[in-house]
């Protein structure tokens, strides 16, 4: 559309490489077809939602250029998913009020993430899961999942700020069940 020549694009190389790789860890096999994610659309928003929240939560008390960096990451994810839904054919009416549930959805749920997880609680963990993941289920493919999610977030905390803000950025991968 015309309104997009007017937007202020903050997609640089690194940005673009970091979300890439968010998205390319989310597409991980494991999680659908072993940890029982499901393989949705919805499944699909969830698990990059969850990986950008172990970036946020990485990036979360860093100031200037990288407290940027993280919003510009942000603004891509959600140009991606407009995209994604214009693609669906979602029309432009309905698009803006799809990104502003997947908004609150995503910021309820890294909300609901960081408390579990700044006290290295695996079960409360596992009950944010299986209430916004799982649809209520529980069993082994969560607590999978759960203990994932911290050994993700711990990896991260080694990664230098700036190395991320230049673009680089590793995801130890999932081990299957």
């Amino acid at each position: 559309m015309i309104f997009n020549l007017f937007r202020k694009n903050t997609a640089t190389e690194p940005v673009l490489a970091v979300y890439s790789a968010i998205v390319a860890q989310s597409r991980q096999p494991v999680f659908y077809a072993e940890w029982s994610v499901p393989d949705t659309v919805t499944g699909r928003f969830d698990m990059i939602s969850l990986h950008m929240a172990l970036l946020f939560r990485r990036l979360r008390s860093e100031t200037g250029r990288r407290k940027d960096f993280s919003q510009a990451v942000f603004d891509l994810f959600f140009r991606d998913m407009d995209r994604s839904l214009r693609e669906m054919g979602v029309g432009d009416l309905g698009v803006p009020k799809r990104i502003q549930k997947m908004g609150n959805i995503f910021f309820g749920l890294l909300a609901a993430l960081n408390e579990p997880m700044d006290r290295d609680d695996l079960e409360g963990l596992q009950a944010v899961l299986s209430r916004n993941i799982f649809d209520g289920a529980t069993g082994e493919h969560v607590k999978s999942l759960a203990q994932y999610l911290m050994l993700q977030d711990r990896a991260l905390l080694t990664e230098s700020a700036s190395d991320i803000v230049a673009g680089r950025i590793a995801f130890e991968a999932p081990s299957e069940s």
